[in-house]
């Protein structure tokens, strides 16, 4: 055993919860965190994450590629 990695047990593996659910172009999100939101289509996102954050995605449909850019709070 490698005195590196301390005991050498695994870690503890938490439970998630997400759900979605769709109308349109507006989507709500619900996890164990709360509730978020978001709107747009296949190329643009904006969504707002249950503990405020604000993110801008833009993706090209169909590659699995995808650009996501946090979005500053206003103070």
């Amino acid at each position: 055993m490698d005195s590196r990695r301390g005991t050498g047990n695994p870690p503890a593996m938490g439970w998630h919860y997400r759900k979605s659910l769709r109308k349109g172009p507006f989507r709500l999100n619900l996890s164990r965190k709360g509730v978020g939101h978001s709107v747009g289509g296949r190329g643009a996102r904006y969504t707002r994450s249950a503990d405020g954050r604000r993110y801008m995605t833009f993706r090209i449909p169909g590659t699995g590629i995808s650009w996501r850019r946090p979005l500053n709070r206003r103070r």
